[in-house]
């Protein structure tokens, strides 16, 4: 039997050309991460813009805007474990290049859309090119360090994510201040060709020597049961109406789909998604902490997006500026959350950072239209600082669960859970909110024509906009709309705060406390002998 003293003295299985540029590859790695996460931050500061009518946008309305931010999830998720199989069977490198080409692409259409429908379509290449980048980053990162560095290098990559909610909304407003809606997606274009160059010259191939077969049944099953469940509850939230015979039949038709999916796979001799690793509770906890957060986290963003331009009247740049705290705490304290789980374990540690993600969240119920936006900007740097403790520790317990050589299928299950609980979030809460605003400015509709009304009374942005086209006579919805939105927004925060509790629950349940496992304590023993 090897000891763990003998296997120091093997020396490291990662070759020492790559081993010495693995910084260097880390921050390609992360570039190619940055363009990903880049686009959706940028398109949150973008939605109202894309919602104002033409010229200046594109008169998308709010289950539009929800479509336009779900096409590019929905295909995203449903693609990224095959997309992570194909990483391990023709080779990490080939695969995200191949990714970035197409997501390059899809950019440069989606910036010069015609119309919403086009917008949707374009977003849902973007989203199949992305489906080739985010598992292969990871992948290739647990394939350029060492055991005891992953953990250090899960945290830079994660502070990447920071990085890239901070430089959106930013750059999304500087676009917007000077160029046309178009330019947020235009800008990926010169992104993707730098990474294209770096990643050439610097990033070594990796695949699996004992590749999974591709799926084509269970991607099809679950791709179509995730638009089926999302389009009905998004057309739900729409009418303001759940009992609707469609949306009780689209939904049931998705969920109906989606158990033949979990029923398929688990009877598969290739299953896109190996159920047998849910028998893990600890994996199973981590990858549940990831969907919960991020069902909260999106459907929060959709609408404080609108609250900070068409409620309290800030300037795309100066939302982006705004959401400078979350990005800020994420960069700040993504890297050092190893750190805390060190001392106090990912029990304590995740738990934590759930509940401050709950509690900020309801804080959202408690903000008005002359709140001082200093304690929007406090908000939002707790938010970003309970995600950061919760998105480090429960990354490193997913990908250090399965073997090095499945790394591709283990962030790929990560990233699928945290795209169906972010497209979810957006489809189930933006639901919400539109179904309560609805209920809030029905009543100062009534003097509108029968049509007009049910298109006034779908979002803020489609009241205020029938609101500038009638003129002086229009004044007297700007209020009420602002009453409304607010009173949803509360609505939809308290609902976003539950399922952040339900996710600390989770973790406080399931998730390892500070005693070590015996694989923590080998790897301990391993540094040991090696120093």
């Amino acid at each position: 039997m090897t000891t763990p003293a003998d296997r120091a003295l093997e020396g490291p299985r990662i070759p020492e050309a790559v081993h010495r540029r693995r910084w260097a590859i880390l921050g390609v790695l992360m570039l190619s991460l940055l363009i990903v996460v880049l686009d959706n931050s940028i398109l949150n500061v973008a939605i109202k813009t894309i919602s104002t009518p033409a010229p200046t946008g594109l008169g998308a309305t709010q289950s539009e805007l929800e479509w336009a931010i779900n096409a590019y999830t929905l295909v995203f998720a449903g693609l990224l474990f095959s997309a992570g199989l194909l990483g391990d069977r023709l080779g990490r490198k080939r695969v995200l290049l191949g990714g970035l080409a197409v997501f390059g692409i899809g950019s440069a259409l989606a910036a010069f859309s015609g119309s919403p429908g086009e917008l949707i379509a374009f977003r849902a290449v973007m989203g199949l090119g992305a489906a080739f980048v985010m598992p292969a980053t990871l992948a290739v990162l647990m394939n350029v360090f060492e055991r005891e560095e992953q953990p250090k290098a899960i945290g830079i990559w994660a502070g990447g994510v920071g990085l890239a909610i901070a430089i959106g909304p930013i750059t999304g407003g500087v676009l917007l201040d000077h160029f046309w809606w178009g330019s947020v997606f235009l800008i990926n274009v010169p992104i993707v060709l730098l990474a294209l160059a770096l990643m050439l010259w610097l990033v070594p191939d990796s695949r699996d020597p004992n590749p999974g077969r591709i799926d084509p049944i269970g991607v099809v099953l679950s791709v179509v049961g995730l638009i089926l469940l999302v389009y009905g509850i998004i057309r739900g939230g729409e009418l303001a109406d759940f009992t609707d015979p469609t949306v009780l039949g689209t939904i049931a038709a998705g969920l109906v789909v989606l158990v033949a999916f979990v029923v398929f796979e688990k009877r598969s001799t290739h299953p896109s998604i190996d159920v047998t690793y849910f028998k893990n509770k600890v994996f199973s906890a981590a990858i549940a902490a990831i969907a919960l957060v991020f069902f909260a986290l999106m459907g929060v963003t959709f609408f404080s997006v609108f609250y900070t331009q068409s409620v309290r009247g800030y300037s795309p740049l100066e939302t982006g500026l705004l959401m400078l705290p979350l990005a800020a705490a994420q960069m700040v304290f993504a890297p050092r959350a190893r750190l805390i789980v060190d001392r106090f374990g990912y029990k304590a540690t995740t738990t934590a950072g759930m509940v401050v993600i709950a509690a900020m969240l309801a804080a959202f119920a408690t903000l008005e239209a002359d709140t001082p936006i200093w304690l929007l900007e406090v908000i939002f740097f707790l938010l970003g600082t309970g995600m950061a403790h919760i998105m480090t520790p429960v990354s490193v317990v997913i990908m250090q669960a399965l073997p090095r050589e499945k790394a591709g299928s283990a962030s790929a299950l990560s990233n699928t859970f945290r795209q169906v609980g972010g497209a979810l979030g957006i489809a189930v809460l933006g639901s919400v909110l539109s179904t309560a605003y609805r209920g809030g400015i029905e009543d100062k509709l009534g003097p509108l024509p029968a049509g007009l009304r049910h298109t006034a009374g779908e979002s803020i942005e489609a009241t205020l906009g029938v609101a500038a086209k009638l003129g002086p006579e229009g004044n007297a919805l700007v209020g009420p709309a602002h009453d409304a939105f607010l009173h949803a927004m509360h609505v939809t925060a308290l609902w976003g705060a539950g399922v952040a509790v339900l996710g600390a629950i989770v973790v406080a349940l399931y998730l390892p406390g500070k005693v070590a496992t015996p694989q923590r304590a080998e790897e301990e023993e391993e540094l040991v002998a090696a120093e």
